[in-house]
Protein backbone atom coordinates (compact mmCIF):
# COMPACT_ATOMS: atom_id res chain seq x y z
CA UNK A 1 0.00 0.00 0.00
CA UNK A 2 3.32 2.27 0.92
CA UNK A 3 4.58 1.48 -2.16
CA UNK A 4 1.69 2.61 -3.92
CA UNK A 5 1.10 5.70 -2.48
CA UNK A 6 4.78 6.52 -3.10
CA UNK A 7 4.52 5.81 -6.81
CA UNK A 8 1.28 8.23 -6.95
CA UNK A 9 3.24 10.98 -5.35
CA UNK A 10 5.76 10.44 -7.70
CA UNK A 11 3.68 11.14 -10.84
CA UNK A 12 4.70 13.32 -13.59
CA UNK A 13 3.29 16.84 -13.27
CA UNK A 14 -0.27 17.16 -15.05
CA UNK A 15 -0.83 19.86 -17.22
CA UNK A 16 -3.02 22.99 -15.50
CA UNK A 17 -5.89 22.49 -17.36
CA UNK A 18 -6.40 18.77 -15.58
CA UNK A 19 -5.22 20.92 -12.18
CA UNK A 20 -8.24 22.89 -12.44
CA UNK A 21 -11.27 21.58 -11.05
CA UNK A 22 -13.51 22.40 -8.03
CA UNK A 23 -11.64 25.74 -7.44
CA UNK A 24 -12.35 27.13 -10.76
CA UNK A 25 -15.84 25.97 -11.38
CA UNK A 26 -16.18 27.49 -7.59
CA UNK A 27 -15.03 30.85 -8.45
CA UNK A 28 -16.43 30.92 -11.39
CA UNK A 29 -20.19 30.02 -9.81
CA UNK A 30 -19.46 33.18 -7.61
CA UNK A 31 -19.77 35.60 -10.42
CA UNK A 32 -23.35 34.43 -10.51
CA UNK A 33 -26.35 36.49 -12.04
CA UNK A 34 -26.45 37.45 -8.85
CA UNK A 35 -23.24 38.34 -8.32
CA UNK A 36 -23.30 40.38 -11.30
CA UNK A 37 -26.28 42.59 -10.41
CA UNK A 38 -24.19 43.26 -7.49
CA UNK A 39 -21.11 44.00 -8.82
CA UNK A 40 -23.17 46.22 -11.34
CA UNK A 41 -25.17 48.20 -9.26
CA UNK A 42 -21.66 48.91 -7.12
CA UNK A 43 -20.34 50.16 -10.39
CA UNK A 44 -23.68 52.45 -11.56
CA UNK A 45 -23.62 53.58 -7.73
CA UNK A 46 -19.83 54.56 -7.04
CA UNK A 47 -18.04 54.38 -10.12
CA UNK A 48 -14.64 53.46 -9.99
CA UNK A 49 -14.62 53.69 -6.10
CA UNK A 50 -14.83 50.20 -4.63
CA UNK A 51 -12.80 48.56 -7.80
CA UNK A 52 -9.83 48.48 -4.81
CA UNK A 53 -11.93 45.51 -3.08
CA UNK A 54 -11.72 43.11 -5.78
CA UNK A 55 -7.70 43.05 -5.53
CA UNK A 56 -8.21 43.24 -1.42
CA UNK A 57 -10.09 40.18 -1.66
CA UNK A 58 -8.16 38.11 -3.71
CA UNK A 59 -5.99 36.46 -0.46
CA UNK A 60 -8.93 36.47 1.62
CA UNK A 61 -11.10 34.73 -0.79
CA UNK A 62 -8.39 32.22 -1.70
CA UNK A 63 -7.52 31.40 1.87
CA UNK A 64 -10.77 30.84 3.17
CA UNK A 65 -11.21 28.81 -0.19
CA UNK A 66 -8.14 26.56 0.05
CA UNK A 67 -9.19 25.85 4.02
CA UNK A 68 -12.75 24.53 2.52
CA UNK A 69 -10.98 22.48 0.04
CA UNK A 70 -8.26 21.34 2.01
CA UNK A 71 -11.32 20.24 4.83
CA UNK A 72 -12.91 17.87 2.08
CA UNK A 73 -9.79 16.41 0.69
CA UNK A 74 -8.21 15.67 3.95
CA UNK A 75 -11.20 14.30 5.84
CA UNK A 76 -12.90 13.14 3.09
CA UNK A 77 -16.31 14.61 4.20
CA UNK A 78 -17.70 17.61 3.14
CA UNK A 79 -18.28 20.74 5.96
CA UNK A 80 -21.71 19.60 6.60
CA UNK A 81 -20.47 15.85 7.87
CA UNK A 82 -17.66 17.39 9.76
CA UNK A 83 -19.85 19.40 11.46
CA UNK A 84 -22.48 16.69 12.43
CA UNK A 85 -19.51 14.32 13.50
CA UNK A 86 -17.87 16.77 15.79
CA UNK A 87 -20.18 19.38 16.78
CA UNK A 88 -24.13 19.64 18.53
CA UNK A 89 -26.54 18.98 16.47
CA UNK A 90 -28.55 22.27 17.12
CA UNK A 91 -25.19 24.04 15.61
CA UNK A 92 -25.53 21.72 12.50
CA UNK A 93 -28.83 22.18 11.92
CA UNK A 94 -28.48 26.15 12.22
CA UNK A 95 -25.81 26.40 9.92
CA UNK A 96 -27.32 23.84 7.02
CA UNK A 97 -30.62 25.75 7.22
CA UNK A 98 -29.55 28.99 7.16
CA UNK A 99 -27.77 28.02 3.86
CA UNK A 100 -30.44 26.13 2.61
CA UNK A 101 -32.87 29.16 2.51
CA UNK A 102 -30.10 31.71 1.24
CA UNK A 103 -29.37 29.37 -1.64
CA UNK A 104 -32.63 28.60 -2.49
CA UNK A 105 -33.29 32.63 -2.69
CA UNK A 106 -30.33 33.37 -5.25
CA UNK A 107 -31.21 29.74 -7.42
CA UNK A 108 -34.71 31.73 -7.55
CA UNK A 109 -33.02 35.24 -8.52
CA UNK A 110 -30.25 33.47 -10.41
CA UNK A 111 -33.24 31.88 -12.88
CA UNK A 112 -34.95 34.98 -13.18
CA UNK A 113 -31.97 36.89 -14.10
CA UNK A 114 -30.89 34.11 -16.83
CA UNK A 115 -34.79 34.20 -17.89
CA UNK A 116 -35.07 37.83 -18.04
CA UNK A 117 -31.70 37.90 -20.14
CA UNK A 118 -32.60 35.60 -22.29
CA UNK A 119 -36.08 38.25 -23.06
CA UNK A 120 -33.79 40.47 -24.04
CA UNK A 121 -32.18 39.05 -26.42
CA UNK A 122 -35.19 37.02 -28.57
CA UNK A 123 -37.90 38.45 -26.67
CA UNK A 124 -40.83 35.89 -25.19
CA UNK A 125 -41.91 34.60 -22.23
CA UNK A 126 -39.34 35.32 -19.46
CA UNK A 127 -41.24 32.57 -17.09
CA UNK A 128 -41.58 30.04 -19.78
CA UNK A 129 -37.27 30.55 -19.82
CA UNK A 130 -37.22 30.42 -16.27
CA UNK A 131 -38.66 26.97 -16.25
CA UNK A 132 -36.32 25.92 -19.32
CA UNK A 133 -33.63 27.18 -17.73
CA UNK A 134 -34.21 25.41 -14.60
CA UNK A 135 -35.58 22.10 -15.95
CA UNK A 136 -32.38 21.94 -17.85
CA UNK A 137 -29.63 22.55 -15.05
CA UNK A 138 -31.36 19.75 -13.12
CA UNK A 139 -31.65 17.43 -15.82
CA UNK A 140 -27.76 17.86 -16.34
CA UNK A 141 -26.96 17.34 -12.99
CA UNK A 142 -29.08 14.60 -11.87
CA UNK A 143 -28.66 12.57 -15.67
CA UNK A 144 -24.89 13.50 -17.15
CA UNK A 145 -22.26 11.04 -15.74
CA UNK A 146 -20.61 13.09 -13.13
CA UNK A 147 -17.32 12.96 -15.31
CA UNK A 148 -18.44 14.48 -17.96
CA UNK A 149 -20.74 16.73 -15.83
CA UNK A 150 -17.55 18.34 -14.60
CA UNK A 151 -16.54 18.84 -17.77
CA UNK A 152 -19.38 20.76 -18.88
CA UNK A 153 -19.04 22.66 -16.04
CA UNK A 154 -15.36 23.50 -16.61
CA UNK A 155 -16.09 24.91 -19.72
CA UNK A 156 -18.75 26.82 -18.63
CA UNK A 157 -16.29 29.08 -17.11
CA UNK A 158 -15.42 30.49 -20.58
CA UNK A 159 -18.95 32.71 -20.57
CA UNK A 160 -17.54 35.16 -18.05
CA UNK A 161 -14.48 36.22 -20.79
CA UNK A 162 -17.85 38.08 -22.27
CA UNK A 163 -17.58 40.62 -19.08
CA UNK A 164 -13.47 41.13 -20.57
CA UNK A 165 -14.87 41.70 -23.76
CA UNK A 166 -17.16 43.88 -22.91
CA UNK A 167 -14.97 46.24 -21.14
CA UNK A 168 -12.62 46.18 -24.15
CA UNK A 169 -15.09 47.41 -26.67
CA UNK A 170 -16.05 50.12 -24.03
CA UNK A 171 -13.86 53.38 -23.88
CA UNK A 172 -12.38 53.10 -20.07
CA UNK A 173 -9.46 55.54 -18.40
CA UNK A 174 -7.47 52.96 -17.68
CA UNK A 175 -4.87 55.12 -15.71
CA UNK A 176 -7.96 56.88 -13.64
CA UNK A 177 -8.73 52.51 -12.62
CA UNK A 178 -5.94 52.29 -11.98
CA UNK A 179 -5.20 54.49 -9.35
CA UNK A 180 -8.91 54.04 -7.78
CA UNK A 181 -7.92 50.43 -7.61
CA UNK A 182 -4.31 50.50 -5.94
CA UNK A 183 -4.94 54.17 -3.73
CA UNK A 184 -8.63 53.35 -2.72
CA UNK A 185 -10.51 56.37 -1.68
CA UNK A 186 -12.48 55.41 1.33
CA UNK A 187 -15.72 56.71 2.23
CA UNK A 188 -17.77 56.18 5.62
CA UNK A 189 -21.22 56.64 4.15
CA UNK A 190 -23.79 54.19 5.00
CA UNK A 191 -24.05 53.22 0.94
CA UNK A 192 -20.36 52.54 1.10
CA UNK A 193 -20.55 50.66 3.81
CA UNK A 194 -23.33 48.40 2.67
CA UNK A 195 -21.41 48.15 -0.64
CA UNK A 196 -18.73 46.42 1.06
CA UNK A 197 -20.77 44.11 3.26
CA UNK A 198 -22.73 43.62 -0.14
CA UNK A 199 -19.02 42.86 -2.44
CA UNK A 200 -17.87 40.52 -0.09
CA UNK A 201 -21.02 38.86 0.99
CA UNK A 202 -21.34 37.72 -2.95
CA UNK A 203 -17.02 37.46 -3.25
CA UNK A 204 -17.01 35.76 -0.25
CA UNK A 205 -20.27 33.13 -0.12
CA UNK A 206 -20.66 30.38 2.33
CA UNK A 207 -22.33 27.97 -0.15
CA UNK A 208 -18.88 28.05 -1.55
CA UNK A 209 -17.40 27.09 0.98
CA UNK A 210 -19.49 24.26 1.23
CA UNK A 211 -19.43 23.19 -2.40
CA UNK A 212 -15.55 23.52 -2.73
CA UNK A 213 -15.39 20.98 0.55
CA UNK A 214 -17.72 18.64 -0.74
CA UNK A 215 -16.09 18.79 -4.50
CA UNK A 216 -12.71 17.55 -3.05
CA UNK A 217 -14.28 14.85 -1.10
CA UNK A 218 -16.04 13.50 -4.07
CA UNK A 219 -13.35 13.72 -6.39
CA UNK A 220 -11.40 11.62 -4.03
CA UNK A 221 -13.92 9.21 -3.66
CA UNK A 222 -14.13 8.65 -7.55
CA UNK A 223 -10.48 8.80 -8.57
CA UNK A 224 -8.96 5.17 -8.02
CA UNK A 225 -6.50 4.86 -5.54
CA UNK A 226 -6.87 8.03 -3.67
CA UNK A 227 -7.96 8.30 0.02
CA UNK A 228 -9.00 10.67 2.56
CA UNK A 229 -5.52 12.41 3.26
CA UNK A 230 -5.65 11.17 7.23
CA UNK A 231 -5.84 7.79 5.66
CA UNK A 232 -2.96 8.18 3.04
CA UNK A 233 -0.39 10.88 3.84
CA UNK A 234 1.97 10.24 1.18
CA UNK A 235 -0.90 11.41 -1.08
CA UNK A 236 -0.79 15.31 0.64
CA UNK A 237 2.51 17.04 -1.30
CA UNK A 238 1.03 16.25 -4.64
CA UNK A 239 -2.71 16.93 -3.48
CA UNK A 240 -2.20 20.09 -1.55
CA UNK A 241 -0.42 21.64 -4.61
CA UNK A 242 -3.13 21.10 -6.88
CA UNK A 243 -5.76 22.04 -4.30
CA UNK A 244 -3.41 25.60 -3.96
CA UNK A 245 -3.07 26.18 -8.18
CA UNK A 246 -6.84 25.14 -8.58
CA UNK A 247 -7.92 27.31 -5.65
CA UNK A 248 -5.07 30.64 -7.08
CA UNK A 249 -6.62 30.50 -10.39
CA UNK A 250 -10.64 30.25 -9.74
CA UNK A 251 -10.18 32.63 -6.82
CA UNK A 252 -8.04 35.75 -9.52
CA UNK A 253 -10.18 34.57 -12.61
CA UNK A 254 -13.66 35.04 -10.49
CA UNK A 255 -12.29 38.31 -8.96
CA UNK A 256 -11.16 39.70 -12.26
CA UNK A 257 -14.38 39.39 -13.83
CA UNK A 258 -15.92 41.03 -10.95
CA UNK A 259 -13.07 43.97 -11.58
CA UNK A 260 -14.12 44.33 -15.64
CA UNK A 261 -17.98 44.23 -14.78
CA UNK A 262 -17.52 47.12 -11.86
CA UNK A 263 -14.84 49.21 -14.51
CA UNK A 264 -17.52 48.28 -17.28
CA UNK A 265 -20.42 49.75 -15.44
CA UNK A 266 -19.11 52.57 -13.75
CA UNK A 267 -17.53 54.02 -17.49
CA UNK A 268 -21.09 53.53 -19.40
CA UNK A 269 -23.39 53.47 -16.40
CA UNK A 270 -22.48 55.75 -13.69
CA UNK A 271 -20.34 58.36 -16.04
CA UNK A 272 -23.66 59.31 -17.75
CA UNK A 273 -26.18 59.49 -14.22
CA UNK A 274 -27.74 56.09 -14.69
CA UNK A 275 -26.70 54.83 -10.54
CA UNK A 276 -30.10 53.23 -10.19
CA UNK A 277 -30.27 49.50 -11.38
CA UNK A 278 -31.81 46.47 -9.67
CA UNK A 279 -30.49 43.90 -12.29
CA UNK A 280 -27.99 42.00 -13.90
CA UNK A 281 -30.38 42.37 -16.75
CA UNK A 282 -30.98 46.21 -16.32
CA UNK A 283 -27.82 46.69 -16.68
CA UNK A 284 -27.06 44.99 -19.49
CA UNK A 285 -29.92 46.86 -21.04
CA UNK A 286 -29.05 50.24 -19.94
CA UNK A 287 -25.29 49.26 -21.71
CA UNK A 288 -27.16 48.78 -25.19
CA UNK A 289 -27.73 52.57 -25.67
CA UNK A 290 -24.57 53.72 -24.10
CA UNK A 291 -21.51 50.89 -24.99
CA UNK A 292 -23.51 49.84 -28.40
CA UNK A 293 -25.38 46.54 -29.66
CA UNK A 294 -22.09 44.28 -28.86
CA UNK A 295 -21.23 45.35 -25.36
CA UNK A 296 -25.34 44.89 -24.88
CA UNK A 297 -24.94 41.19 -26.20
CA UNK A 298 -21.99 39.82 -24.48
CA UNK A 299 -23.38 41.33 -21.16
CA UNK A 300 -26.56 39.09 -21.87
CA UNK A 301 -25.15 36.13 -22.95
CA UNK A 302 -22.91 36.32 -19.87
CA UNK A 303 -25.32 36.41 -17.46
CA UNK A 304 -26.85 32.95 -19.46
CA UNK A 305 -23.83 31.51 -19.54
CA UNK A 306 -22.52 31.68 -15.46
CA UNK A 307 -26.52 31.41 -14.34
CA UNK A 308 -26.08 27.74 -15.85
CA UNK A 309 -23.14 27.54 -13.43
CA UNK A 310 -23.91 29.01 -10.72
CA UNK A 311 -27.54 27.48 -10.71
CA UNK A 312 -26.36 23.60 -10.21
CA UNK A 313 -23.07 25.15 -7.52
CA UNK A 314 -25.98 26.53 -5.38
CA UNK A 315 -28.64 23.44 -5.58
CA UNK A 316 -25.68 20.96 -5.43
CA UNK A 317 -24.02 22.60 -2.50
CA UNK A 318 -27.43 22.74 -0.66
CA UNK A 319 -27.84 18.98 -1.17
CA UNK A 320 -24.51 17.90 -0.02
CA UNK A 321 -24.92 19.53 2.93
CA UNK A 322 -28.77 18.18 3.67
CA UNK A 323 -27.30 14.74 2.81
CA UNK A 324 -24.48 14.91 5.20
CA UNK A 325 -27.22 16.36 7.86
CA UNK A 326 -29.21 13.16 7.37
CA UNK A 327 -26.10 11.06 6.16
CA UNK A 328 -27.82 10.09 2.63
CA UNK A 329 -25.77 8.73 -0.04
CA UNK A 330 -24.93 11.75 -1.46
CA UNK A 331 -22.33 12.77 -4.63
CA UNK A 332 -22.95 13.40 -8.32
CA UNK A 333 -21.20 10.73 -9.35
CA UNK A 334 -24.10 8.28 -8.11
CA UNK A 335 -26.67 7.42 -10.13
CA UNK A 336 -29.89 8.57 -9.10
CA UNK A 337 -31.82 5.41 -7.77
CA UNK A 338 -28.72 5.34 -5.67
CA UNK A 339 -29.15 8.65 -4.12
CA UNK A 340 -32.43 9.41 -4.29
CA UNK A 341 -32.90 11.67 -1.80
CA UNK A 342 -29.43 14.01 -2.67
CA UNK A 343 -30.91 14.62 -6.43
CA UNK A 344 -34.46 15.17 -4.89
CA UNK A 345 -33.17 17.67 -2.87
CA UNK A 346 -31.56 19.15 -5.80
CA UNK A 347 -34.45 19.28 -7.66
CA UNK A 348 -36.31 20.50 -4.66
CA UNK A 349 -34.26 23.48 -4.41
CA UNK A 350 -34.45 24.69 -8.36
CA UNK A 351 -37.84 23.50 -7.96
CA UNK A 352 -38.99 26.62 -5.21
CA UNK A 353 -36.53 29.04 -6.66
CA UNK A 354 -38.27 28.64 -9.94
CA UNK A 355 -41.68 29.25 -7.76
CA UNK A 356 -40.36 32.20 -6.30
CA UNK A 357 -40.43 33.90 -9.63
CA UNK A 358 -44.06 33.51 -9.98
CA UNK A 359 -44.94 34.73 -6.51
CA UNK A 360 -45.33 38.58 -5.44
CA UNK A 361 -42.09 38.46 -4.01
CA UNK A 362 -39.53 39.30 -6.11
CA UNK A 363 -36.38 37.69 -5.81
CA UNK A 364 -34.31 39.55 -8.49
CA UNK A 365 -34.61 42.78 -6.65
CA UNK A 366 -33.44 41.16 -3.23
CA UNK A 367 -30.41 40.57 -5.06
CA UNK A 368 -28.17 43.27 -3.24
CA UNK A 369 -29.89 42.40 -0.12
CA UNK A 370 -29.10 38.94 -0.49
CA UNK A 371 -25.60 39.81 -0.98
CA UNK A 372 -25.58 41.60 2.71
CA UNK A 373 -27.48 38.75 4.79
CA UNK A 374 -24.44 36.64 3.28
CA UNK A 375 -22.14 38.53 3.98
CA UNK A 376 -23.23 38.63 7.56
CA UNK A 377 -23.89 34.54 7.55
CA UNK A 378 -20.61 33.89 6.34
CA UNK A 379 -19.43 34.89 9.84
CA UNK A 380 -20.21 32.33 12.07
CA UNK A 381 -19.84 30.50 9.21
CA UNK A 382 -15.63 31.01 8.62
CA UNK A 383 -15.39 30.98 12.05
CA UNK A 384 -16.40 27.32 12.48
CA UNK A 385 -14.73 26.58 9.41
CA UNK A 386 -11.34 28.10 11.00
CA UNK A 387 -12.15 26.32 14.02
CA UNK A 388 -12.09 22.92 12.75
CA UNK A 389 -9.54 23.20 10.46
CA UNK A 390 -7.19 23.79 13.21
CA UNK A 391 -8.38 20.71 15.43
CA UNK A 392 -6.05 17.49 15.39
CA UNK A 393 -9.25 15.44 15.98
CA UNK A 394 -10.63 17.00 12.96
CA UNK A 395 -7.63 17.19 10.46
CA UNK A 396 -5.03 14.89 12.02
CA UNK A 397 -1.69 16.17 11.06
CA UNK A 398 -2.64 18.48 8.48
CA UNK A 399 -3.71 21.10 10.51
CA UNK A 400 -3.85 24.71 8.98
CA UNK A 401 0.23 25.75 8.03
CA UNK A 402 0.61 29.76 10.03
CA UNK A 403 -0.07 31.00 6.54
CA UNK A 404 -3.18 30.15 5.66
CA UNK A 405 -4.24 30.46 9.41
CA UNK A 406 -3.13 33.77 9.45
CA UNK A 407 -5.06 34.14 6.06
CA UNK A 408 -8.11 32.47 7.00
CA UNK A 409 -8.63 34.52 10.22
CA UNK A 410 -8.06 37.77 8.71
CA UNK A 411 -10.61 37.05 5.88
CA UNK A 412 -12.87 36.33 9.12
CA UNK A 413 -11.54 39.50 10.63
CA UNK A 414 -12.53 41.78 7.56
CA UNK A 415 -16.08 40.09 7.48
CA UNK A 416 -16.81 41.16 11.26
CA UNK A 417 -15.42 44.49 11.46
CA UNK A 418 -17.35 45.06 7.69
CA UNK A 419 -20.87 43.95 9.55
CA UNK A 420 -20.35 45.12 12.32
CA UNK A 421 -19.29 48.65 10.94
CA UNK A 422 -22.59 48.61 8.62
CA UNK A 423 -24.62 48.11 11.24
CA UNK A 424 -23.28 50.73 13.31
CA UNK A 425 -24.14 53.09 10.73
CA UNK A 426 -27.63 52.23 10.78
CA UNK A 427 -28.04 52.69 14.22
CA UNK A 428 -26.54 55.89 14.65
Amino acid sequence: MAETEAQAAKEEKPKLIQVLGPGLITGASDDDPSGIATYAQIGAQVGYGMTWVMLFSIPLMTGIQEISARIGRVTGRGIAGNIRRHYPPWLLYAIVGTLAVANTINLGADLGAMGEALQLLIGGPRLVYVILFGALCVGLEIFMQYRNYVGVLKWTTLSLFAYVATALVVDIPWAHVGYETLVPSLQFTNQYVVGIVAVLGTTISPYLFFWQASQEAEDEHETPGAKPLNLAPLQAPKEMRRIRIDTIVGMVFSNLVAFFIMVTTAATLNANGITDIATSAQAAEALKPLAGPFAYALFALGIIGTGMLAVPVLAGSTAYAVGEVFQWPTGLARLPKDAKAFYLTIAIATLIGMGLNFTPIDPIKALFWSAVLNGIAAVPIMVLTMTMAQQPRVMGRFTLPPTLRFLGWLATLVMGVVVVAMIWIQLV
